[in-house]
């Protein structure tokens, strides 16, 4: 349990959703605790600052509790403004359009990337095409926003675009290998493909996000049990 007058990240080492809260904490140069939570097994104190969903990611900042990433994320920025860079910016015009594409981001990949590991057949294949559209979509709106290209993004201008392109999709690596398939085209898909190889090159980044090699078993493991489920006794 968090105390008062502390910030905690309550997370699970492979998730997005959390690892993308503490590298917006780390963008900002805020000390926090981090606190892994085993999502099989439920402490009655993770229940109790997430009782709606029950599900990671929660910052805890002074005792109290605030669930759902994104809605973290905005927490932080408005908290912590004049502390380190800017997750957005000040136009309200540019925040919207960030926001789009955070939201897009966020929404629009995970159900299609949950069913191409743990789906097999017509409904995979639905789920890989999902993806691939859904990148050739993104690789045209991130044009407004390196109109110049990807190679000048450092953590200082990171954004909170950066911040949840990198949780989604620098994992992508991990996920193809263990399913043996191309995400991410870089004919396909210049742009995007540019920007997550430039995002797997800032150190933050790097230090944030979980292991390779653990990604990679966890998503076979998820694909073998989801196939090819064990028999109850």
């Amino acid at each position: 349990m968090a105390a008062e007058g502390t910030l905690a990240v309550h997370g699970m080492w492979a998730s997005p959703f959390s690892k993308r809260v503490e590298l917006a904490l780390k963008v900002k140069g805020i000390p926090y605790e981090y606190v892994e939570e085993d999502l099989k097994n439920k402490r009655p104190y993770f229940l109790s600052i997430n009782p709606v969903y029950k599900k990671i990611p929660v910052l805890v900042h002074n005792g109290k509790p605030i669930a759902e990433s994104l809605i973290i994320l905005e927490y932080i920025e408005d908290t912590w403004k004049n502390t380190g860079p800017k997750l957005l910016p000040d136009d309200f015009y540019e925040r919207a359009q960030v926001r789009f594409w955070v939201d897009f981001l966020h929404s629009k990949f995970s159900e299609n990337v949950m069913a191409a590991v743990t789906k097999d057949g017509e409904t995979r294949e639905k789920a890989l095409n999902g993806i691939h559209e859904q990148i050739k979509i993104l690789d045209e709106g991130l044009k407004r926003f390196y109109p110049n290209g990807t190679s000048g993004i450092t953590h200082e201008n990171l954004g909170l675009l950066g911040v949840v392109g990198s949780s989604v999709l620098c994992p992508f690596l991990s996920t193809e290998e263990a399913l043996g398939i191309q995400l991410i085209d870089p004919e396909q898909a210049p742009l995007v493909h540019s920007w997550v190889e430039t995002l797997r090159g800032i150190s933050l980044v790097k230090e944030t996000l979980p292991p390779h090699d653990k990604l990679v078993q966890i998503t076979k493991y998820f694909r073998e049990i989801s196939l090819d489920p064990p028999q109850k006794a």
